[in-house]
Formats: structure tokens, sequence, C-alpha cells
């Protein structure tokens, strides 16, 4: 289980080993608390030892931006796990890491219908008809390689084989990969903002990497709140992979800038959390018309009523 990826300037660490029910409790507690650009969580099942293999614990660990309050974290936790494993909580330093870098090692390009993701290692792996994107490691979430991203590239592919989107927005757009894929297909400006400015950067120098300067112009920004992000006409395609709850909490502004007719593509949720988000959305009228299933992430492709 995951909840967000390790912020771009991960220094500190929380730690807790626990049963599965009060590890699953911690994380969810903390990414419903705490922004995930500055924090993430994980829990997962440690290896069993020789001595216990009935009672496998579990571990928790989450990464901060920024030095935690150790005491109101202690108090935050005991809420989820009880006082006793709260007291059992362990904080630590972290290497500063270049997340993206890291992901890259030893990974082979990614393909998505006509879309191949790939380092400067393996350009190799573009083939005359294909759309090549070329992403350098970077401090932003967005490689191509996790089931959020590939499952939206799959939705632009499908996309493009029945219309020609006219205007683009990419929100949360990480290293750009689907704003840069979106301008490379059909050579148009695509508007596209992360509230993190290594994301900005990373967007922007990839841009210039794949030749669509041009047509991609980033902006930071919290959600679409920023007035490059605000045209005129309405868009007729929006990206959105970010985390379930900005997911649930964005749908009135973003459901304001679709067109009728449009596409909302949505990712960066686990299947247990489609639910959630499919009720904020239909609350704005759109319904889920088609929905992708990859490494335990969902992706889903909304319209105004699902037509």
């Amino acid at each position: 289980m995951l909840e967000g990826l390790p912020p771009n300037n991960a220094a500190f660490v929380m730690r807790l080993r626990c049963p599965e029910a009060q590890a699953r409790a911690l994380a969810d507690l903390v990414v419903e608390t705490f922004d995930p650009a500055e924090t993430a969580a994980a829990a997962f099942e440690e290896k069993a030892t020789t001595e216990s293999w009935a009672a496998t614990p579990w571990l928790v660990e989450v990464y901060f931006g920024h030095d935690p309050d150790e005491a109101n974290l202690r108090e935050l936790a005991t809420v989820a796990v009880g006082a006793e494993l709260a007291a059992q909580i362990e904080f630590d330093r972290v290497l500063q890491k270049d997340w993206v870098a890291a992901s890259l090692e030893g990974l082979s390009a990614v393909r998505a219908g006509r879309f191949v993701v790939h380092g400067s290692h393996d350009r190799a792996s573009v083939r005359p008809n294909d759309i090549g994107l070329e992403i350098e490691a970077a401090l932003a979430f967005g490689t191509g390689h996790h089931g959020t991203t590939r499952g939206c590239l799959l939705f632009l592919d499908e996309i493009l084989k029945r219309r020609r989107p006219h205007n683009i927005l990419d929100i949360g757009c990480g290293t750009g990969v689907l704003a840069l894929a979106a301008a490379r297909a059909l050579r148009i400006e695509v508007a596209a903002g992360d509230i993190d400015a290594d994301a900005v950067a990373a967007t922007r120098a990839n841009a210039v990497l794949n030749c669509a300067g041009p047509w991609l112009h980033p902006v930071q920004a919290r959600g679409a709140l920023h007035p490059a992000l605000w045209k005129p006409r309405a868009y007729d395609l929006i990206f959105a992979n970010i985390l379930a709850k900005p997911l649930r909490m964005l749908a009135p502004s973003l459901a304001q800038l679709a067109a009728h007719g449009g596409d909302v593509v949505l990712s960066g949720m686990l299947l247990r959390d489609v639910p959630g988000v499919a009720t904020a959305w239909a609350a704005q009228g759109f319904a889920i018309a088609k929905r992708r299933h990859i490494d335990g992430w969902a992706t889903l492709l909304l319209r105004r009523g699902g037509a």
C-alpha cells in the first residue's frame, strides 16, 4: 500500500512496526492530514521470521519534506494505533535523494499505445511511427513507469483515435509526460500546472528537450488557481494525475473548466479510492465512461453523464 510518493526534498522519516490494521490506519490518517506535496506514507508487510511465522509485522514509513513535530505526530498517531504503539514510533533523517533517477535505474522504455517514454540511454527503442517522450531524471513525479501515468497515456492514445482535442489542461503535471504527449501528438499549446516548483522546472526542461517548448509553458499553481489556466474557452480534455483527496477536492473547480462533450482523465488513486472520487465528480454531473487498473492503481475516463 502506498499513498503518495516520497516528496522531492524528503529528508526526514517516521517509522513504526505494528499489526496490519494499525499500519493501514496510520498511513491513511497521515495522507488525510498532511499536504501530499510535503508528506507521503507507505504501509507494507515485512518478511516473516523463523521466530514468528504467524505474526508478520507491518512497517509504516512516513516521509517528510520538513522537520516533523515529533510530539504532535505521536499524539496524532495515538488516534490510529493507540498510545502504546505511538510511543514506539522512531524518527530519523534520510539522505536527500533524486527519486526519479532512482526509479529509472535499470528500467527500460515504457510503451503506451503510440507513446514511448524513455531515458536518454534508450532512444533506440523509439520506432519510426512512435511518439517518443524522453524524460530526464528530475526531482518530480512522472516517468511513465508508474501505472497511473501509463493509464493516462493509454486513454490519451484512445481519445486521439476518435477525435482531435483543441484545448487541453494537465493538472499536477509532474515531469510533464502527459502534457508533452498531447503537445507532441497534436502540435498545439497545452496548459499545465503543478503545486511543486521542481515539477514546473522539470516540465519546462523536458518540453525543451522534446522540442515542445513553444507549446508548453507550465505554471506553479495549486489546482487550477492560476490566471494562465483559466482560458476563455473550456477545455475539451483535462488530465489530473494526482491523489485521491485532491481529485475529490478539485472536482467543482475542474468541472467548471470542462467543455460539454469533453473528456476528463483522472488517476493517482488506489482501487479502493474510486467510489469516493466517482461520487465527488458525480455531484458535478460526470460519470465513469471507462476505467483501467494497472498495478493496483485506477485511471478513470469521465464524461458528463457518462456519454
